[in-house]
């Protein structure tokens, strides 16, 4: 069977258990399911947030998320995976990103839905904006993003069996 794959950037609010079930409804080979919803936080540190507004480079940023599922792909035995990412003006609550691996083992769903948003977080092509009280500010690339994403490409971090 061939793995079903999903990317949609989008402007909506997502549905994690409806897309969880389209993605596993009548695969008798799944034996694992892992999700992971980032949502949007209501303050940094102490200071409070009014919302986040994420911007992407339509096309591009599609391009680059299918990019990093094919490699999700090829590096685990994976039976689906979705990646939902929301784009416009997000307010402290909602969801901004989803990703739902499925695999027959816990193993494979894991390791790729971490690779995955490990990925996202350094390399999909968003900007973030953060509204607080005192005005809004671009949000800076973060170094422990980077080598959260950097260790993928460490020896021994080879697809899961």
């Amino acid at each position: 069977m061939t793995v079903q794959t999903t990317v949609r950037i989008q402007r909506e609010p997502f549905d994690v258990a409806a897309e969880t079930k389209k993605l596993t409804q009548g695969r008798d080979d799944a034996g694992a399911v892992v999700t992971f919803t980032g949502i949007c936080r209501g303050a940094e540190g102490t200071e409070p947030i009014a919302a986040l507004t994420l911007e992407h480079y339509p096309g591009m940023a599609e391009a680059e998320i299918e990019r990093h599922v094919a490699e999700a792909v090829s590096r685990w035995p994976l039976i689906g995976v979705t990646v939902i990412h929301r784009h416009g003006r997000i307010v402290p609550g909602e969801d901004i990103v989803m990703v739902v691996t499925v695999s027959s083992h816990r193993e494979a769903a894991f390791a790729a839905a971490e690779f995955l948003m490990d990925y996202l977080k350094t390399r999909a092509p968003f900007w973030k904006q953060v509204e607080k009280v005192g005005g809004k500010t671009w949000v800076e690339a973060k170094a422990t993003d980077d080598a959260a994403a950097e260790r993928w490409k460490a020896p021994g971090r080879a697809a899961a069996e």
